[in-house]
């Protein structure tokens, strides 16, 4: 994703998808953040675009209620290409023991729920660079009306945080696992949170999946399952639950204007995922 950054100019939202990626990292194990610190590498200072990441880490960290303590500037000539640097995140964050959700009480017959995601959010771009840029010949300027934007915009497109959503839900019980969707795609990020003698099917069709994975899709004639593996195909977080609590979890969603959809069951199995 910063590979689009560099390309487009916008330097201002990486760090704040860096800030997001990280909360719901933990946010899935039921922790709310505490306090988080930056590292930014790059050849030779620019001294506006170092600020202008900073500023989306900052941003981030305000919208994610957790406190930017610190970080580090790398200046290292020779070792970056001109114009490009890199970002890293340290977060933390905090849970009680007794309420950290690790997927152990998820059971055969329990719904699986998905909320949408904005677009790639930080997974995929090496293929995703490949088929618009290599195999299509566009640039990050070209607008395509299927996506109603252009390319560059739709690959800089948010990684949304969950965390104000789920926040509301980590301390009733009613949450049995989540799962945030990265890099592997539903099909190898669900199955970290099952437990020994479950898997889950997914219903493709369940979720409207977003117009950039289908144009991607197109250019380079991808499989439907590779596409899974790639990329999260629009849905960014999966929500675990009871059947008799899935109405509950999906109130509490929708009274906080936030969409969400059945996407699965869990089932008995080795701990997979099948595309149904």
């Amino acid at each position: 994703k910063l590979k689009i950054a560099f390309l487009t100019g916008v330097h201002d939202t990486v760090g704040c998808d860096l800030v997001n990626h990280c909360t719901n990292d933990i946010l899935v194990q039921g922790a709310r953040p505490l306090f988080f610190l930056d590292y930014v590498a790059t050849g030779v200072l620019a001294p506006e675009v170092i600020v202008a990441v900073v500023e989306g880490v900052a941003r981030g960290c305000k919208e994610n209620g957790c406190v930017l303590l610190g970080g580090e500037t790398a200046e290292m000539p020779g070792f970056y290409p001109e114009g490009e640097y890199d970002v890293a995140g340290f977060i933390v964050g905090v849970v009680e023991r007794e309420r950290a959700i690790d997927g152990s009480r998820v059971a055969v017959g329990d719904v699986v729920l998905g909320l949408p995601s904005a677009g790639l959010h930080t997974n995929g771009y090496s293929l995703a660079r490949k088929l618009f840029f290599e195999v299509a010949g566009y640039k990050v300027n070209t607008r395509l009306d299927a996506l109603g934007m252009t390319i560059g915009e739709a690959l800089l497109q948010p990684h949304l945080s969950y965390l104000r959503p789920l926040e509301g839900l980590l301390d009733t019980g009613l949450i049995k696992a989540l799962a945030h969707v990265t890099g592997g795609g539903l099909v190898e990020n669900i199955p970290r949170v099952l437990p020994e003698g479950t898997a889950v099917e997914i219903e493709r069709g369940a979720w409207p999946v977003p117009p950039v994975f289908r144009v991607m899709q197109e250019i380079g004639n991808v499989a439907e399952a590779e596409m899974h593996r790639a990329f999260n195909m629009g849905v960014g977080m999966v929500v675990i639950c009871a059947p008799a609590d899935a109405d509950s979890v999906k109130t509490h969603l929708d009274n906080l204007g936030e969409t969400c959809y059945t996407i699965g069951r869990v089932g008995a199995g080795r701990r997979e995922v099948a595309l149904a």
